[in-house]
Parts: C-alpha cells; structure tokens; sequence
C-alpha cells in the first residue's frame, strides 16, 4: 500500500485545515490508520487513530476535542480535521496504515505501523 498525505499549509491559530491521505492497493479497507506529527527537534508522536470499522478512534490528549479522523473507504481516504489550530501544532504531519487484526482495533505506537505516507507540513502562526 502506498500512502500520499496532503492538505498542509499555513494557517493562523484558531483556524482550521483538513488533511488528506490518498492510499493505493486494495488493503485500505482492511486496515487501521493513524496519524503521527513531528515537529522540528522532537520525536515523532501519535495524533489519532482510526479502526478497520471506521467506529473506534482515539486520540492524543493534545487534539482531543479539536481533531477527528475519518475515513471513506469508498475513496480509500483518510482524513484529520484540524480545528482550532495552535502554534504548538506545527509539525509534519504522516499518516500510517497497517494490517487490522480485528475491524476494531486501533493502535497508537508508530512501531505498529507497516506503511507511511511521506509527510505534508503544517504551520501554524500566532
């Protein structure tokens, strides 16, 4: 599967962005998906993550209530709405897919991840 994250940019805080991961392959649909950010001289650091089902997702307690992961399996899509955005969300974004051991697992360590995409920058101004 290949993965093409889209939809960074630079906004100011308070504002919103959606970004875009376009998967490849006819496995979308039997896996979980997540997204992961890394700002400059940090570690990268799990944001959300979406079941096979789409029905369980969690989240980083940084974006809880200003993020939401989706996803449209007929377009082999995922999603992360950003709200309310803050200068302290500036980072590359990635999202990450791998195989679902079961239609609502989720996972949240980018060590369980098999495949990423390559990145889409988000800036975030005061």
């Amino acid at each position: 599967v290949q993965l093409q994250a889209s939809g960074g940019g630079l906004v100011q805080a308070g504002g919103s962005l959606r970004l875009s991961c376009a998967a490849s392959g006819r496995t979308f649909s039997t896996s979980s998906m997540g997204w992961f950010r890394q700002a400059p001289g940090k570690e990268r650091e799990f944001v959300a993550s979406i079941s096979q089902s789409g029905y369980n997702s969690d989240y980083a307690d940084s974006v809880k209530g200003r993020f939401t992961i989706s996803r449209d399996s007929a377009k082999n899509t995922l999603y992360l709405q950003m709200n309310n955005l803050e200068p302290e969300d500036t980072a590359v974004y990635y999202c990450a897919g791998r195989t679902a051991y079961c239609r609502s697992c989720i996972y949240v360590r980018a060590d369980d991840y098999g495949y990423w995409g390559q990145g889409t920058q988000v800036t975030v101004s005061s």
